[in-house]
C-alpha cells in the first residue's frame, strides 16, 4: 500500500512539474494554430496568445517563430498582470490593401501596457507600396489617414530591440502618452520617395531613448511632436529621409511644450534636412526649449542645420503671419561633413517671437568639397558663436527692435 502511495505521489509530482514547466515556456503561436505560410491570417491566434500572456501572474513570452505570418490587424490591450515579451523571429506581414485594416485603426496597436519587450530579430513588413499611391497628404491639407505599422499608446517601461520595420503604410512607429521607452538595434527601411513614412514619431511622451539604430525612410527618420520631453537620440544613422526633426509645431490648439531633446553622435546621410526645428507660420501658441544637437556627421545633406519657423509644405498655407511658437535654449555643436546645398546653416526664427538662447559652435561643413561656397542665413536670432565656424554664421543676423 505504501509503495502504491509513493508511486501516486511521484506521478502527481511529475504531472504538476510538467505543467509548471509548460507554463514557464514561451507561448508559441504556431502551437495555437498560426501558419507560417504568409497567407493564413493569424489575428485571432495572436489575440488569444496575448490574452493568455497578459493574464499570467508571472512574466511570459509570446513566440512568433521563423517563417512568414499574415496579420490583418492587432489590438493588444492591457493592463497585464506581469511583464510580457513578444519575441518575433519571423516576418509578420500586413495586408497589402489598407482597406483591409479597420477604418481609423492602426495595423498593430499596443495600449495600456507596462513592462513590455519586443525583440527577436524578426521583421514587421507593412507592405506599404499600394498605400503610398493612395496618399493624398502631399496635395491636401486635410487628407485620409492611412494606418501606422506600430502604435504604442500609454505604454510604459518598454524596450524595443533587434527588430526591423519595413515599408510602413504611414508612420513606422507612433508613440503617444508613453513613458520610459527604449529603442535599441532597431532598423527602419522604406524607399526615399515613400510619402509620410516617418520612422519614429514621438508625441506626448517622456523618457524616450533611441540608440544604435539605422533609419532610412521617405520622411523624418525621427519626428518629435508636441508634449515630447526628455528624448535622447544617439548613435543613429539616418538616411534616406528628411532628417531628425522637432515639429512641425503650432498647427493645432493646446499643443504641449517640447522640452529636453538631446541628439548626439549621429550620422545623417543623403537626406532632405539634417537636424531641424520647424513650426508653422500663423501658428497656434507653443514652445520648444532645451534642445541640443551635438557630434553630428552630415554626408551630402541638404539643409544640414535648420530652424524653420516658416514651415509650409506644398504651399498649403494661406496666412503668412509669424509663428507663435517660442523656440529657446537651442545648441548646434560639433557638426561636420558635407552639404548638398550652399546654405548649410539656416536659422529662420519668428518675427513676433524671436528665438532666444541659441548657441552655434564648431561647425565645419563643405559644399561639394568647395568650402568657399558655403553660407548661412539667419533672421530674428542672434546666436552665441564659438569655436571653428565654416562658414561664418549669421553675419546677417537681426532681431526686431521691439524684441531686442
Amino acid at each position: 500500500m505504501a509503495r502504491a502511495l509513493d508511486i501516486i505521489l511521484l506521478c502527481s509530482w511529475l504531472f504538476f512539474t510538467c505543467i509548471a514547466q509548460a507554463q514557464t515556456g514561451p507561448i508559441d503561436v504556431t502551437q495555437l494554430g498560426a501558419k507560417p505560410d504568409g497567407s493564413a491570417d493569424m489575428s485571432q491566434v495572436l489575440a488569444d496568445a496575448w490574452k493568455q500572456a497578459c493574464n499570467s501572474t508571472t512574466a511570459s513570452t509570446i513566440l512568433i517563430p521563423k517563417g512568414t505570418f499574415l496579420l490583418k490587424e492587432a489590438n493588444l490591450e492591457g493592463p497585464c498582470k506581469a511583464p510580457v515579451e513578444i519575441q518575433i523571429q519571423g516576418t509578420i506581414k500586413a495586408p497589402e490593401d489598407p482597406a483591409q485594416i479597420s477604418k481609423d485603426k492602426e495595423w498593430m496597436t499596443i495600449i495600456y501596457v507596462d513592462q513590455l519587450t519586443l525583440s527577436g530579430g524578426g521583421t514587421l513588413d507593412g507592405q506599404g507600396a499600394k498605400a503610398w499611391t493612395q496618399n493624398e497628404c502631399r496635395v491636401k491639407t486635410e487628407c485620409s489617414k492611412l494606418p501606422n505599422t506600430l502604435s504604442l499608446n500609454f505604454v510604459n517601461n518598454t524596450v524595443i530591440r533587434d527588430l526591423t520595420s519595413l515599408n510602413s503604410k504611414l508612420f513606422h512607429v507612433n508613440l503617444f502618452g508613453c513613458n520610459n521607452i527604449t529603442f535599441q538595434h532597431f532598423t527602419i527601411t522604406a524607399p526615399g520617395d515613400s510619402p509620410n513614412t516617418d520612422g519614429i514619431h514621438i508625441g506626448h511622451s517622456t523618457g524616450v531613448v533611441i540608440t544604435d539604430s539605422n533609419i532610412g525612410t521617405g520622411d523624418d527618420c525621427i519626428s518629435i511632436g508636441d508634449g515630447a520631453k526628455q528624448v535622447n537620440i544617439s548613435k543613429v544613422t539616418c538616411g534616406p529621409g528628411h532628417g531628425i526633426s522637432v515639429g512641425s509645431l503650432g498647427r493645432y490648439d493646446n499643443e504641449l511644450p517640447v522640452e529636453g531633446i538631446f541628439v548626439t553622435d549621429c550620422t545623417i546621410s543623403g537626406t532632405l534636412n539634417g537636424v531641424r526645428v520647424k513650426s508653422w507660420p500663423a501658428s497656434k501658441s507653443g514652445s520648444a526649449t532645451n534642445m541640443h544637437f551635438e557630434g553630428i556627421i552630415m554626408q551630402n545633406v541638404s539643409n544640414p542645420v535648420i530652424i524653420d519657423q516658416e514651415y509650409c509644405p506644398n504651399n498649403q498655407c494661406t496666412n503668412t503671419a509669424p509663428s507663435s511658437v517660442k523656440i529657446a535654449q537651442v545648441s548646434f555643436k560639433n557638426i561636420t561633413g558635407t552639404s548638398a546645398t550652399p546654405a548649410v546653416v539656416t536659422l529662420l526664427c519668428s518675427k513676433s517671437i524671436p528665438c532666444e538662447g541659441v548657441e552655434v559652435a564648431d561647425i565645419d561643413l563643405a559644399y561639394n568639397g568647395n568650402q568657399g561656397n558655403v553660407s548661412s542665413n539667419c533672421a530674428n536670432v542672434k546666436p552665441a558663436l564659438s569655436g571653428k565656424l565654416n562658414p561664418p554664421i549669421c553675419a546677417n543676423a537681426t532681431v526686431p527692435a521691439q524684441a531686442a
